[in-house]
């Protein structure tokens, strides 16, 4: 009777915890990122041999790198998972803080690698992004201050986190990150809305976003070429977004077949942020649209099971999390299409990039922690003090 009125199977406490985090976890979701995963490691195939070609190094260099962070991101996708809710939120807040740091660090400590932005810690034998890291902290404690600021005598969680959120954004756009920048002001946004939005704020806000944007454009080299090059008319086809344009003009339907393809010998970062360009050029449009097909079934599935979630703060981080991987796929693919300006982010579990993979597995993990079935409060409660 109670699976029927609150639609969730309580979980009992005293079971053993991979049983329970078995019986709870959403399985579903799990199964989706084996298959996005499996798809990197089939694009990794096609894409990374030229590079690792061009750098002297063995022919699978970056495809055996690529599963070896992926197996890390596994790892902690399915560590974090079998965490309670609470316990997620007091670790966010400890990354937030370490992320935080790694970036104010970034102008003193980091490099660009030759790409004209300060977003890495060169580590010898590889590199640290931490921004990638930033978003699933950054969304989790964002929920939790805004889940706050609805009890009774609460802070004014939603002024802080937004206090927070455009610090933050400021900091990523000097590095420049705009694209990262706009992502984390997207999940805030996000979160606000399911939290219960004031919708003159909102206008507010959307007003100071495009003030700020018209200022970057004014007064950024690094964005306002990206922006004219977006809205120009004619594409040199020398450059990233000509070449990927092309490859997806010439995958068609069904794509060249599989390593006939010609774009990953001339994008630089054809196994990396334009992945999905190898993917058309190679497969065709049909696999292009099974992989959005992929992301659409996360993101629908995850908000599915987080509906009937009562508790506003897993309700909120479960929403930031999920619309933050969503939108982080479409800007993706969306570049390589000519849909939106050039961004340089990933597509999250396809792309090569161990910060992105493991970051992502994170994100994931916290994810899948916070749509686990639970009891939805009334009897639930009671039988999971019962329980204990």
């Amino acid at each position: 009777m109670t699976e029927m009125v609150y639609g969730s199977v309580p979980e009992r406490v005293a079971d053993p915890v991979l049983p329970r985090w078995w019986r709870t976890v959403d399985r579903w979701t799990l199964s989706l990122m084996l298959i996005l995963f499996g798809i990197g490691m089939l694009l990794g195939l096609a894409a990374s041999p030229p590079l690792a070609a061009r750098n002297g190094l063995e022919p699978f260099y970056y495809v055996t790198r690529q599963a070896f962070f992926g197996g890390l991101a596994f790892a902690a996708m399915l560590f974090v998972s079998m965490q309670s809710p609470q316990r997620v939120r007091r670790w966010a807040v400890i990354g937030l803080a370490i992320t935080v740091a790694a970036l104010f660090a970034l102008p003193f400590l980091g490099t660009d690698f030759g790409k004209g932005a300060i977003r890495w810690y060169s580590l010898g034998f590889g590199s640290l992004q931490p921004s990638e890291f930033l978003k699933p902290m950054f969304v989790v404690v964002v929920a939790w201050m805004m889940a706050a600021s609805q009890e009774l005598g609460g802070p004014p969680g939603k002024f802080y986190s937004f206090v927070m959120a455009a610090v933050l954004a400021l900091v990523l756009a000097l590095q420049p990150d705009f694209g990262q920048a706009a992502l984390l002001l997207f999940a805030w946004g996000v979160m606000y809305f399911v939290a219960g939005a004031s919708i003159p704020f909102l206008v507010v806000i959307g007003g100071f976003i495009g003030v700020a944007g018209v200022f970057a454009y004014n007064h950024s080299e690094h964005l306002a070429r990206r922006i004219d090059g977006f809205l120009s008319e004619e594409i040199s086809p020398t450059t990233q977004i000509g070449y990927a344009a092309n490859a997806i003009r010439e995958g068609g339907f069904f794509g060249v077949g599989a390593g006939e393809g010609q774009v990953k010998w001339s994008l630089p970062d054809a196994h990396t942020d334009f992945i999905i360009a190898v993917a058309a050029e190679e497969y065709g449009v049909i696999c292009v649209l099974a992989i959005i097909a992929v992301y659409c079934a996360i993101v629908l599935r995850s908000i599915w099971r987080l509906r009937e979630e009562r508790d506003p703060f897993i309700r909120l981080a479960g929403a930031g999390l999920v619309c933050t991987f969503g939108v982080q796929a479409f800007i993706n693919m969306g570049v390589a299409a000519r849909l939106l300006p050039a961004k340089g982010m990933t597509l999250p579990f396809v792309s090569y990039g161990g910060s992105s993979l493991i970051a992502g597995g994170i994100m994931i993990g916290m994810l899948l922690a916070m749509t686990r079935s639970r009891p939805q409060g009334g009897i639930g409660e009671i039988l999971l003090r019962r329980g204990r």
